[in-house]
């Protein structure tokens, strides 16, 4: 995350960020680049090394949230089958799969509640129980409206403009992007939902998939709602931006964000190619940040 002036440049493998002292980072170490200043310039070369190394590139807008990212361009072999796959894909099948999903986030958001030390958790398990094919009944909002009154107290709106709220915001449009660029990793498109569906959002598959993660957002922004308020400092920022290093539990064992994320997206893939609804979801455990075992 770079929130002072900058000159980006590509270094031969690396990223040379150069300030009062010239940086350098290996592109293949980088997952995600955010630039949260006006007076930051960057080179060509520096775009093309973000699509070779399947890198996701966010522009901040003048309110400092992420207004736009920079995505290969259908970079994957098998972009074109899997394109087919997504359009041709059974009704029911991605019933299923958003059923699926509605049912993980609100395990998650009951689990949120549980490491918040907030009522409400038996009401939200229930909710995840009942979820149906498609969600018909619609859990999901019935839950999301009980949920943030238990999370951020009575009287709180998503719309209004409050430190919670820009929070909430950043770490999700963060999520989104590493979601998006998963997507086109691994050939898929992510205009093209199981749910959603909207012929004005190019993220229409992401908005799926980040469902189950938006929880790891709630908590963090929780645990610091009651010590900060005003605007969101640059801090703020980057610890949301270090969500993306936090452990969640997979089937495979305790791993990062990033790395459930890829995860999921591969058991997105095998849904299109065979049909296997069991998308593999994060459940949330914490937010411990990732350690490497030796």
């Amino acid at each position: 995350m770079i929130s002072r002036p900058a000159k980006l440049r590509r270094e031969h493998f690396s990223l040379a960020i150069e300030q009062e002292q010239t940086a350098f980072v290996p592109f293949e170490d980088i997952a995600v680049i955010v630039l949260n200043h006006r007076e930051i310039n960057l080179s060509h070369p520096v775009l093309s090394a973000c699509a070779e190394y399947g890198i996701s590139l966010f522009s901040t807008g003048d309110n400092h949230q992420p207004s736009g990212v920079f995505l290969p361009f259908l970079s994957h072999s098998r972009t074109n089958r899997l394109l087919r796959l997504q359009l041709d894909i059974a009704r029911p099948l991605a019933k299923q799969a958003w059923a699926n999903i509605v049912r993980r986030k609100i395990e998650n958001q009951a689990a949120c509640l549980r490491l918040a030390g907030c009522k409400g958790v038996d009401r939200l398990e229930s909710y995840a129980r009942r979820v149906r094919s498609g969600d018909p009944e619609n859990l999901e909002g019935q839950a999301a409206a009980f949920y943030f009154l238990q999370l951020y107290g009575p009287g709180f709106h998503r719309r209004e403009e409050r430190w919670v709220n820009g929070a909430l915001d950043y770490g999700y449009a963060v999520l989104r992007g590493a979601i998006a660029r998963g997507l086109v990793a691994h050939g898929l498109h992510p205009t093209i939902g199981l749910f959603h569906d909207s012929e004005q959002n190019a993220f229409n598959l992401a908005d799926d998939l980040i469902e189950p993660y938006r929880p790891l957002v709630d908590l963090h922004v929780r645990k610091h709602a009651a010590v900060v308020e005003g605007d969101l400092s640059p801090t703020d920022k980057a610890a949301l931006v270090a969500l993306l290093n936090v452990d969640v539990g997979m089937p495979q064992g305790k791993m990062s964000i990033l790395s459930a994320v890829e995860y999921a997206v591969e058991s997105l893939v095998r849904l299109f190619e065979t049909d296997d609804s069991d998308l593999e979801l994060p459940l949330l455990i914490g937010l411990q940040p990732h350690r490497l075992e030796c």
